[in-house]
């Protein structure tokens, strides 16, 4: 027991809350209720716990996710029973894709007041039940069993990376405290988590000997991979490897910007570059044009390496390898063995070729989405973290080099554009490094209740661009400029973030041309407190001019 430390009466309270104590549970996001009350009061009034209060629970699941994103180990989100868990849900899927540790607690009317009219009361058993690791759906009284469940879903969300939730019933009356424990849990010891699979000696001798061998790298930590591995694949001739913005993964000799690349190839240039071993790793790709290549031009054999699963994106897996990439490529690279091939150099010429492309369309480009992408990737800072929102962003960062200091994250597990501000909130409260996010206007709109937050760090930093709609609906195949395309699609708006600016007490600053971006950035990167820079784009110029810079790649 600390000293000075009040807990709930309710002895179920008590356990779940010393429970989550001894297994290290630090970071409790709490949002604000009455049924939650017990919960409330023993995880705000430990020393041993770190606690947030976000009063909107969809952003208060971001947020915590954002937290366990950086952290990789379970934070906790806490709510009152009702419909307030069902808010979780975005936060809870995008967990259960991303592989990020989110614990979910619910506290819940007793078993005997479900579906008999009472109020707040849902049935909230089971309610996330296709997208959870886990579902501990405790009883009312203390019990072994209870104990086991909640210990269970801790070790799970640690050690298989995903949400859990725990349902956690109450009966009145909630606010009654004591200062010493009533309960000692019972404590419950689990499997380790086995070691790597040993590799079969004709993998590595299909390895070695195969002439075109393509690693596609997903979203990845930063330092996930160690970089010697990383520069002995990209000696091998007969290894092309293609990253994306958010692969945190670096050589001068990798693909960074696939969609530059291959989208003026023609079918002898697929046939030419479908590889023999494709290997895969990361989280789920952006890309869609690599996504058809390698579902229309399958390789021979297609190889994912996780600890955890393995999706069958281009319809030809055929085998998982369930370990880290280190341990995989500690035991498959040889690099004084490396069969003789030009695949990697014949598609290095074609990617210096579109880079010349690619400066040429760009020096004589107007004004827009795509200009103001790449005049930010130049000017971002070294050793920062950046956040990057769905939809539009995440495809125009594609497009541009990021400097290796810089560690990039976006929700690419549901790839929504819900919650992505609160994620990059919660991301920079525990990541070191400062942190800009850049999002579109949709996205931050939608998102905009995630600035209802008292933990937004000082060096927190947004750029706003604000096109005035979804710009993505305009370079999709259904676009035709009329009523319905403008209200139902793309959402055109004439909104800005100024007066959101201003209730929240942010810095904001605003650039609608070039010169005005350049000469405001200095005061955006030395802004003493959180700061928006709302960039106006031209909202019916901007798809013209990314459609025209892939045409202007051949």
């Amino acid at each position: 027991m600390k000293p000075n430390t009040i807990y709930p009466k309710i002895p179920l309270a008590q356990s779940l809350i010393e429970i989550c104590r001894l297994k290290g549970l630090e970071h409790i996001v709490i949002s604000p209720g009455s049924r939650n009350a017990p919960l409330t009061i023993g995880f705000a009034s430990h020393p041993d716990f770190k606690c947030y209060s976000i009063a909107d629970e969809r952003c208060a699941g971001f947020f915590a996710m954002g937290m366990a994103q950086q952290l990789q180990k379970p934070v906790a989100v806490v709510c009152t029973s009702g419909s307030a868990l069902l808010n979780y849900y975005p936060a809870v899927a995008e967990a259960f894709y991303n592989q990020i540790p989110l614990v979910v607690i619910s506290a819940d009317r007793p078993h005997d007041k479900i579906d008999i009219g009472d109020g707040q009361t849902i049935r909230q058993e089971n309610v996330y039940a296709n997208h959870i690791l886990y579902n501990a759906n405790l009883t009312e009284e203390v019990s072994d069993a209870n104990d086991f469940k909640i210990q269970e879903a801790l070790h799970l969300a640690q050690t298989q990376f995903g949400p859990v939730h725990i349902n956690i019933p109450f009966e009145e009356p909630l606010y009654e405290t004591e200062t010493e424990l009533s309960v000692t849990p019972k404590l419950f010891e689990f499997e380790p988590v086995k070691d790597p699979e040993i590799i079969a000696e004709d993998f590595i001798e299909t390895w070695k000997t195969a002439k075109k061998k393509l690693v596609l790298i997903g979203g990845n930590y930063p330092n996930a991979i160690e970089q010697f591995f990383l520069d002995s694949l990209a000696s091998d001739t007969s290894v092309l490897v293609m990253t994306e913005v958010t692969s945190n993964t670096h050589h001068s000799n990798f693909i960074s910007n696939i969609d530059t690349v291959i989208s003026p190839f023609t079918k002898e240039d697929f046939i030419a570059f479908q590889p023999d071993v494709l290997l895969t790793m990361g989280g789920m790709i952006v890309s869609k044009r690599i996504k058809a290549f390698l579902r229309n031009y399958q390789p021979k054999q297609h190889w994912h390496v996780d600890t955890l699963r393995a999706y069958d994106t281009y319809g030809c897996l055929s085998h998982h390898f369930k370990m880290a990439p280190n341990a995989f490529f500690r035991a498959v690279l040889n690099q004084e063995q490396y069969a003789d091939s030009n695949y990697q150099s014949d598609f290095l010429k074609i990617r210096n070729e579109r880079a010349l492309a690619h400066q040429a369309y760009l020096e004589t480009t107007a004004f827009s989405d795509l200009k103001v992408f790449e005049t930010i990737f130049k000017l971002l800072p070294k050793n920062i973290q950046l956040q990057i929102s769905n939809s539009s962003p995440i495809r125009y960062a594609q497009l541009f080099p990021v400097d290796s200091s810089i560690d990039v994250f976006c929700n690419r597990g549901t790839s929504g554009i819900d919650g992505s501000t609160t994620t990059a909130i919660g991301s920079a409260v525990i990541h070191e490094k400062p942190t800009i996010f850049i999002t579109g206007d949709i996205s931050f709109f939608y998102d905009s209740n995630a600035l209802w937050n008292n933990y937004i760090p000082k060096n927190f930093k947004i750029i706003l661009i604000n096109n005035s709609g979804g710009g993505i609906f305009r370079i999709l195949p259904g676009h035709q400029e009329n009523e319905t395309f403008n209200t139902f699609f793309e959402t055109s708006h004439q909104l800005t973030a100024e007066h959101l600016a201003k209730m929240y007490q942010l810095e904001y600053l605003q650039a609608d041309d070039l010169k005005s971006v350049e000469s405001n950035w200095n005061l955006f990167l030395n802004a003493e407190k959180p700061v928006i820079f709302e960039i106006f784009t031209p909202e019916k110029l901007n798809n013209g001019v990314l459609l025209n810079y892939f045409k202007n790649l051949k």
